[in-house]
């Protein structure tokens, strides 16, 4: 897939006020700092379309983006920040389940995960949340420049049979780095795959 176009649509406090169209939306989400800015300005080849910051827990919004006139990109919330307050915290907890399980245009949500750590108990409990209301997802490993290639598989082989203690099968999986593009081709063709 060739990204022709990539434009800021809106930024929506709630799923009620999300855009009403019947595009499909392919939305992005992880732990707060593990590079779903870059890794959104990455696929697009847009410079600065989503904000990126060295604060965790910038994006407080669900932020839509329109690719080629013909799907959208939704940039979700990170969970797990511990920047913000509870109440606050909790409102975002709210508003990205409910975007989850009721978004009828969700086509796909991409689960960041940062390939330098060992399994964290947020990102899985997160990934089998997913699994149990059904939503079709894939994980996307990020920031595998920051690491050798020997441990970075390592580090994936590791994620995998974590997963495998309670799955059955695995969900498609990426492996990715803003820095050098790593992932980029094979994402855009899994989104192009989809769509067709």
């Amino acid at each position: 897939m060739k990204i022709q176009s990539a434009t800021f649509v809106q930024s929506s406090p709630s799923i009620s006020k999300c855009p009403s169209t019947h595009l499909p939306e392919f939305a992005f989400i992880g732990r707060s700092n593990v590079g779903k800015s870059s890794l959104i300005n990455m696929l697009t080849g847009v410079k600065g379309l989503a904000m990126t910051s060295s604060k965790p827990g910038k994006t407080l919004l669900i932020n839509y983006f329109l690719i080629n006139e013909q799907w959208h990109l939704v940039d979700l919330p990170g969970y797990g920040y511990a920047q913000v307050g509870k109440k606050k915290r909790d409102t975002l907890e709210g508003m990205i389940k409910n975007y989850i399980d009721k978004r009828e245009q969700l086509t796909n949500l991409f689960v960041l995960i940062d390939s330098r750590h060992e399994p964290q108990r947020i990102d899985t409990e997160f990934i089998n949340w997913l699994g149990e209301i059904g939503v079709p997802f894939s994980i996307v490993f990020t920031k595998v420049d920051k690491l050798s290639k020997t441990a970075c598989l390592r580090n994936v082989e590791t994620y995998k049979k974590h997963l495998l203690q309670s799955w059955e099968s695995l969900p498609p999986m990426f492996i990715t780095s803003s820095e050098n593009k790593t992932g980029r081709e094979e994402l855009l063709a899994y989104i192009e795959e989809i769509l067709s």
